[in-house]
């Protein structure tokens, strides 16, 4: 299963090589050419009938995750964050560490040593190996670790880690399957959890006329204090955002998806929060200005070791975007 494997690789902002090998694995027979720039961005580019059009998918391959910056003598690993991490949902969790995917376990004292009603932050968490003594074959700095989560398929749920983005991912390898009038670049973007850095190398060198960010967002449909109209649902199809804290969507994109998903009856959303930021983000602002669009599926806690996924959300993407861009020549 194409998700299994994507969200079970590693891939950690900066250290994304193991899901970097998976996809260009799967997308290497489906494509023209494929390579990686100095920064780790993945480019599979297929070739259209129309040279003079040239229209771009991005996706981020990077997850949230754990840098190690210190072992201890004891052979406890002391570790940092990388990307947006909420320090509620680190203790207890099991977690991979380095190439040799060391299996260790986030710990903390007992709640009989005085942490008991309080938050405790990550600076005062550690990694347990099961290490009496440090070893650099084990754990060592420079080293990062990722949630050791594998994927688990309940009818419709997909249960794993990473879908923000490797939902995005998966779209943009089941669009590159297919044939369009125009040339077609799908890039799996590094380090977007950093602060969207590959993707704004990537587009600089692309230079689209159009693009497509893919993602993974948050699915805000879970109990509140209040009733509030959540982000997005869950079940309800792929979301399309008119903007958020990093850009403004192209309207011309907008209208084409929305006209597309009402002309084929393709269920779709709206995202209807303004937070968070997408690759479209560094994309729109290169060159020129690159006209981009963002289209997410929605995910139950993101940014955390399990996440829950729609797989007919997963779907509806995957139709909606080949359904749009066969129409893009239109524009």
């Amino acid at each position: 299963m194409l998700l299994e494997k994507l969200s079970n690789a590693s891939g950690v902002s900066g250290n994304e090589k193991e899901i970097r090998q998976v996809i260009k694995d799967e997308v290497t027979p489906l494509v023209d050419e494929v390579s990686t720039d100095s920064m780790g961005n993945l480019f599979a580019v297929k070739k259209g009938s129309d040279s003079g059009l040239k229209v771009m998918l991005a996706a981020h391959m990077d997850e949230v995750g754990l840098f190690i910056d210190f072992v201890e003598g004891s052979g406890f690993v002391r570790f940092k964050k990388i990307g947006g991490l909420d320090d509620r949902i680190l203790l207890s969790k099991k977690v991979y560490i380095g190439e040799n995917k060391t299996p260790g376990v986030i710990g903390l004292k007992p709640i009989h040593f005085g942490n008991k009603g309080s938050v405790v932050g990550s600076d005062d968490m550690f990694i347990d190996v099961g290490a009496s003594a440090k070893d650099d074959k084990l754990a060592k700095a420079g080293d990062t670790a990722t949630f050791a989560t594998k994927l688990v398929q309940s009818g419709d749920i997909l249960r794993g880690k990473a879908f923000d983005d490797r939902a995005g991912c998966g779209v943009i390898i089941e669009l590159l399957k297919n044939s369009y009038p125009f040339t077609l670049v799908g890039v799996f973007t590094v380090q977007e959890e950093l602060g969207m850095r590959g993707a704004r190398i990537a587009a600089y060198a692309v230079n689209p006329d159009f693009a497509f960010t893919l993602e993974g967002t948050t699915a805000g449909d879970t109990p509140t204090k209040r009733d509030v109209s959540p982000s997005t649902n869950m079940g309800a199809g792929p979301a399309i955002t008119i903007m958020d804290r990093s850009f403004i969507s192209d309207k011309r994109l907008v209208n084409l998806l929305t006209d597309t998903a009402k002309r084929d009856n393709i269920p779709y959303q709206f995202k209807r929060t303004v937070t968070g930021g997408t690759d479209s983000g560094a994309i729109h602002l290169q060159q020129g200005g690159i006209p981009s669009v963002t289209v997410a599926v929605p995910v139950r806690y993101i940014h955390s070791p399990v996440s829950l996924m729609n797989i007919n959300d997963f779907n509806n993407a995957v139709v909606l975007m080949d359904k749009t861009l066969q129409r893009v020549p239109e524009i």
